[in-house]
């Protein structure tokens, strides 16, 4: 450090602009609090910029595609319908300029301060901030570290953005590819899949491991991802992928030691989130951190040092823009002063297939784990006469419940309105509801609820548009 330079005194400092970091640092200006926010690239961070809002616009543009079939069936007549790619990409920039400049506009309403840069810890109080030539210095109160996280590949995998691809590349194409191979069973590689296939490529998804659901959602993705025309190779591990001139070669082990090698025009993978800690200088601090380099945070984001709070993908738990919102928004509350708490048990993930899938809870097996004597109850989406009405008949809702108690541990859902949807499952898992408190509200007629209530009252064998159970026979 070079002695007489300037140093500036903040109160609050947020590092990172993504969604956990621009709503802590919003929330701490409402209570009162002058923040200055952080942001090495773009306010709005991956998730707005290159993760979740590119990626969900590419999602619904192919649910979207999707309804074509059934309006032209009800007898909207237009040309044929085609996909431009070249559009679709200038619609995603539009879009996300947009949105990137509401947040910007939010910030300046709530006379949040922005300063781009490369933050790192001094000290405990002290932070520098390097901006291409420039280097600033700022003592502050208290900072909220929002870093986010930063994704990492299969070593034996030779991106070339072109035709080898990570996730977010996958999503900036102008072209749709002819062949297109998926590589991963997280919720990212689901959409991809999904989404390609709508579109008309022709997919074939590669699963290292199972995929992390209820064991009935599981078999509903693979029956429709099956109608949807694309080949699952499961538990197979990557070996070697190469160009092969104007084609991809991916060289698979399979589970039984034999190898299997395919050819398509695209090979794309999702990355695993790591928390993006290495240039924050906490090395320099002694701050606590698990033994996979996340930072220890407590149900408010206190760290192990009075000045310092975690959210996001820094700390542990599931990669999601639900989970650091809450998490910042309950920081800065708790640096004002008041007393909020985070509680990621009954977390929703969405994830936009064709159709949308959405959880909240424990599934089947993970309820049976915890040592409940578990009920379970299942509705077909196809029984619905709403989801019959605008052709979207594909799917189920799931129930899991206490058979001694009639609590409701989970909900599981794969349909048209989920994501919309399993809010109603969380506000009710989240006041501990049991089955009669979701039978017994009023579910507006004809709408996609109407299979939320059926799949409850089935656990009861009371669910109208089902086929009544099987009596048991008496002496058996």
């Amino acid at each position: 450090m070079v002695v007489g330079e300037i140093t500036e005194d903040k109160d609050v400092v947020v590092i990172g602009g993504g969604p956990g970091g621009y709503h802590a640092a919003i929330r701490a200006a409402s209570l009162g609090r002058k923040v200055t926010l952080i942001e090495k690239e773009e306010i709005g961070g991956t998730c707005l910029n290159k993760g979740c809002i590119p990626s969900k616009i590419f999602t619904h543009f192919a649910q979207e595609y999707k309804k074509l079939a059934h309006l032209s069936e009800m007898g909207m007549e237009f040309a044929q319908a085609e996909v431009n790619m070249a559009t679709l990409q200038q619609y995603r920039e539009k879009k996300i300029s947009q949105l990137r400049k509401g947040v910007e506009a939010l910030c300046k309403a709530n006379e949040v301060e922005i300063i781009k840069g490369t933050a790192s810890f001094l000290s405990d109080t002290r932070i520098g901030v390097e901006n291409g030539h420039d280097f600033s210095l700022y003592n502050f109160k208290e900072a909220v570290i929002a870093a986010g996280g930063e994704f990492h590949y299969p070593e034996n995998i030779q991106f070339d953005s072109e035709k080898i691809l990570k996730e977010r590349e996958i999503f900036t194409l102008d072209e749709l590819p002819g062949e297109l191979a998926v590589y991963g069973s997280d919720y990212i590689s689901l959409e991809m899949a999904s989404s390609f296939a709508v579109l008309g490529s022709k997919v074939t998804l590669i699963l290292p491991e199972e995929l992390p659901f209820d064991s009935s959602i599981t078999k509903e993705i693979l029956r429709l991802f099956k109608k949807q025309k694309i080949t699952v190779l499961k538990k197979c591990v990557l070996q070697e992928v190469s160009r092969a001139g104007s084609m991809v070669s991916t060289i698979l082990n399979k589970e039984n030691g034999e190898t299997l090698s395919i050819e398509s025009s695209h090979f794309a993978v999702s990355g695993r989130v790591k928390p993006n800690v290495k240039e924050l200088g906490l090395d320099r601090l002694g701050i606590g951190l698990t033994g996979e380099g996340y930072i220890q945070a407590d149900h408010q984001g206190r760290t192990s040092i009075r000045t310092l709070w975690a959210i996001g993908d820094v700390t542990e738990g599931p990669s999601l823009a639900v989970k650091a919102i809450k998490q910042g928004k309950a920081a800065a509350e708790a640096i004002a002063g008041r007393h909020p708490e985070v509680d990621l048990e009954h977390m929703p993930t969405v994830i936009q297939l064709t159709p949308p899938l959405a959880f909240a809870g424990l599934s089947e097996s993970e309820a049976e784990e915890a040592g409940y004597t578990v009920s379970v109850s299942e509705f077909p989406v196809r029984g619905n006469g709403y989801a019959g009405v605008t052709g979207a008949s594909d799917g189920l809702v799931k129930i899991v419940s206490d058979q001694e108690t009639d609590l409701i541990l989970g909900i599981h859902m794969i349909g048209a309105g989920a994501a919309e949807l399993i809010q109603t499952g969380v506000l009710g898992l989240e006041m501990a509801a049991r089955d009669e408190d979701f039978s017994f509200p009023q579910y507006s007629h004809p709408g996609f609820g109407e299979s939320l209530l059926e799949a409850v009252e089935a656990l009861k064998g009371a669910a109208v548009h089902l086929p009544p159970r099987k009596k048991e026979t008496a002496g058996r």
